[in-house]
């Protein structure tokens, strides 16, 4: 097995190069062992995500299949990977900080700084264009145009401030109809794949069984209550004495089981999914890559350089997210059982890939490829007043009500 090099990635990234891909297949099994039941995302309407796949270019006919993580969940958690490396890497980051006065009463859960590694549209995303720096408007600073002005002809400050868009894909589409509608197709795509369910695949087949949710006082699950579902902690809930709940749609309207109280059913859904097996299979698209160039007065060495860049970095994040175990969601830890990557025909051993990714950022300095953000400290924004009023009024001061 050949070992990936700078120079294999940067010549697959050549505007002349005729390299496809590079293809990362990995075995999977649950980390209670293969044939473990694990739980596959849930879309819309309570369902999954049911397909059905050629297994080899041999076989005779479709394999049934569950999708148990799609494309868009695979970069949100590769983006979270590049997010916990950042430090180390030096990979750019914004960040929206709600650490001020206006935020000091948000619910713990909610993050006080948002990283735009972890923005749901990445540089078109609305928190940028409502942010502000040092009290003005971001996208109207030097920095902030240059980004919402970019594209994939002129990505340079892409490159220096959101690489990952030029991995996982964007659309500018948040400024208005009549301004840049500017997109990128993803360049790394990745998913996993349950292969012939035990249960035949058919959605009405994977439902599970009720449960009950004990209750050490067996409080009656039918008396009538009434409180305020938005804020129980500080309104509380008062017992309707001698009234019962009744039965809308299914559920017991106004019953103190809404409330946490007595013995209550669990909801019916889907169950969990015993696979033949679990694959993961990630590709990373030349063509698509070489469609990335810096701009006007940029040389081709430097657009090759920077592509260099953006290839390592998706290889970082891939090893980083799954080259260990690692958890999609409750009861679904997987682990890596066999792997293999080749490039186009030509089977390859990564390596160390933050390595990689530092050679290459190094040679894409010494070419003078725009890197600003990189090894930068993180700019730090704040949410216009528009924005902040939205935040408030979504999460309001609970505790400041009726003072």
């Amino acid at each position: 097995m050949t070992q990936l090099t700078l120079s294999m990635l940067r010549g697959a990234c050549d505007e002349d190069a005729t390299g496809g891909a590079i293809v990362l297949d990995t075995a999977l099994e649950p980390v209670g062992g293969g044939g473990t039941p694990v739980n596959p995302a849930i879309y819309s309407g309570g369902r999954y995500q049911h397909d059905k796949r050629w297994e080899g270019s041999n076989a005779a006919e479709p394999t049934s299949v569950i999708i148990i993580d799609n494309v868009p969940s695979q970069a949100n958690r590769l983006e979270a990977a590049l997010e916990a490396t950042a430090d180390q890497t030096g990979t750019p980051r914004l960040i929206l900080d709600l650490t001020g006065e206006d935020f000091a009463h948000l619910p713990p859960h909610l993050p006080r700084r948002l990283s735009s590694l972890r923005w749901p549209h990445r540089n078109g995303d609305a928190y940028l264009r409502d942010a502000l720096v040092d009290g003005s408007s971001f996208v109207k600073s030097p920095i902030g145009r240059s980004i919402i002005n970019a594209t994939t002809d002129a990505a340079a400050a892409l490159v220096a401030w959101f690489p990952q868009s030029l991995l996982y894909g964007f659309w500018q589409s948040h400024l208005g109809s009549n301004r840049t509608q500017a997109k990128h197709a993803r360049a790394w795509v990745s998913e996993i794949v349950g292969w012939k369910p035990a249960s035949g695949g058919e959605p009405d087949e994977l439902t599970r069984t009720l449960g009950v949710k004990g209750d050490p006082y067996n409080i009656q699950d039918t008396s009538k209550v009434d409180f305020d579902d938005a804020d129980l902690l500080g309104s509380g809930w008062k017992l309707i004495e001698g009234e019962k709940s009744v039965s809308k749609g299914g559920k017991k309207a106004g019953a103190i089981s809404n409330i946490g109280h007595g013995q209550v059913p669990a909801d019916s859904g889907l169950a969990p999914v015993s696979f033949q097996r679990v694959s993961q299979r990630a590709t990373l698209s030349f063509p698509q890559l070489r469609r990335v160039h810096l701009g006007d007065g940029f040389s081709d060495d430097q657009d090759v350089a920077a592509r260099t860049v953006i290839a390592a970095l998706g290889l970082h994040a891939h090893q980083t997210a799954f080259g260990r175990p690692f958890a999609l969601r409750s009861g679904t830890d997987l682990l890596p059982a066999d792997k293999t990557s080749r490039l186009d025909s030509t089977d390859v051993a990564i390596g160390n890939a933050a390595s990689l990714l530092q050679e290459a950022l190094e040679a894409a300095r010494s070419l003078n490829v725009p890197t600003d953000g990189w090894g930068a400290d993180p700019v730090i924004l704040t949410p216009n007043k528009s924005l902040t009023d939205a935040i408030r009024a979504t999460w309001p001061d609970l505790d400041s009500v009726g003072q």
